[in-house]
């Protein structure tokens, strides 16, 4: 596998060796052992998630899970593409409020790990895109949050309008960054 930091710190993009012949391709997607190494602690997943989004540009995002409940996520596009989103919201981080983006498919099997502290969103850019993502706590209703998905103070750069995007009823309501208070 290989890791790579990303301009925030502790966010790691990861790729895993592939194997192919005329059957097809073998890949060791994660190996805990290799990962607790390039994070520099020892992380214990409890729960796997998948989703699958049936329209192009469907938004999930941006969601957290505040303490005591919060997750990081080991993130992967296992059909279609997305664009991965993570937004630092850790309180005394120097980079408090940026982001990291990164495409994820099932063509370049690049992972992002998404550690706690981070709002996380992504957008599909093909139909009937599946995104799985393994995390480090079971999700808890009462610590679930969000933030605006394209709200202008983070600057992210979707590439697409706001009227193209396919959002939830919760995702479409949520509040500003500026009306955000951070409980990392």
């Amino acid at each position: 596998m290989q890791f790579e930091n990303l301009k925030i710190n502790d966010v790691i993009k990861i790729v895993p060796r592939s194997f192919g012949d005329d059957r097809g391709v073998f890949m060791e997607t994660f190996k805990s052992s290799a990962f607790n190494e390039a994070v520099g602690h020892d992380v214990v997943f409890v729960q796997d998630n998948q989703s699958v989004s049936v329209s192009k540009y469907t938004l999930r995002g941006l969601h957290y899970q505040s303490p005591p409940h919060a997750q990081g996520k080991l993130v992967r596009c296992i059909q279609g593409s997305i664009l991965d989103v993570a937004v630092d919201v850790r309180k005394n981080s120097s980079t408090y409020g940026q982001h990291v983006t990164q495409l994820l498919s099932a063509e370049n099997n690049a992972q992002l790990w998404v550690p706690e502290g981070f709002l996380h969103g992504f957008l599909t850019l093909e139909e009937n895109s599946i995104v799985q993502y393994k995390c480090t706590d079971y999700y808890a209703p009462q610590c679930d949050g969000n933030v605006f998905w394209n709200d202008p103070d983070l600057r992210i750069d979707w590439g697409i309008d706001q009227n193209e995007a396919v959002l939830s009823d919760k995702d479409s309501i949520a509040p500003k960054f500026k009306d955000f208070s951070t409980p990392f």
